[in-house]
């Protein structure tokens, strides 16, 4: 199984320049209100680049003495104690309250969720709306995060916080396609370390490391989620 790629990404201020001009040539499909139903709720993540940090904690990563700058990705276990998607994993984010942006909310999702306090000059763009099975339009907001050397879980909603290389979502594997048999489209996932992650947070990794990275403007919308993921 392979475990990563050669790459070796930096978290500096070129690859910021690098991701935002690619996210400002990408023309974002966005769902409007009058195209989901009334029972689905606007929601927003956020897509957050920092340092990977001491190592990503995971089977097939390894561990490391001093701190590295290397590009990864904030991704997190939601809390078992949570009603919907107890264990899952996850980007840092939730319901887009009455009056707030997209940005916005996703911003105060991290501070809720990961103590990482953030301003708008972070966001760097946007990635497009994906309409999950469980009821919900996902907006992704890409975000510079920093070093991010202090950030905890919020033991109310995180169970772990995970620092993902983006390097790991290059990986020859991924994505990992396959029908499941309740739908048209292939069901997605992402396969990090020994471990793999499902749609909807597989589609939107697999979206930015496309359009972010790789400068494909890839739709994924269309992705299939695994049946555990609906409710």
């Amino acid at each position: 199984m392979a475990t990563g790629t050669a790459l070796s990404m930096q978290r500096d201020p070129q690859l910021r320049t690098l991701i935002q001009d690619k996210l400002r040539a990408f023309t974002v499909q966005a769902t409007s209100r009058d195209q989901h139903h009334d029972q689905q709720h606007a929601a927003a993540v956020a897509v957050a680049i920092t340092d990977e940090g001491h190592g990503a904690e995971l089977p097939g990563f390894p561990q490391h003495a001093a701190w590295s700058s290397q590009a990864a990705l904030i991704v997190t276990r939601r809390s078992g104690q949570l009603r919907k998607h107890a264990g899952q994993w996850a980007l840092p984010g939730g319901r887009i309250d009455a009056g707030e942006t997209a940005e916005q909310a996703a911003l105060r999702e991290l501070a809720e969720e990961v103590h990482l306090e953030l301003d708008a000059s972070a966001v760097l763009g946007q990635l497009d709306d994906f309409v999950t099975r469980s009821g919900f339009v996902i907006t992704p907001v890409v975000v510079w995060a920093g070093a991010a050397q202090h950030i905890r879980p919020n033991p109310g909603e995180v169970q772990s916080i995970h620092r993902i290389p983006i390097a790991e979502f290059l990986r020859r594997d991924a994505p990992m396609l396959a029908r499941e048999g309740h739908g048209p489209h292939p069901v997605l996932r992402m396969p990090v370390g020994e471990h793999w992650i499902a749609a909807p947070t597989a589609a939107i990794l697999y979206q930015f490391r496309e359009v972010c990275i790789e400068g494909r403007h890839t739709r994924v919308a269309h992705f299939e989620q695994p049946a555990f993921a609906w409710k």
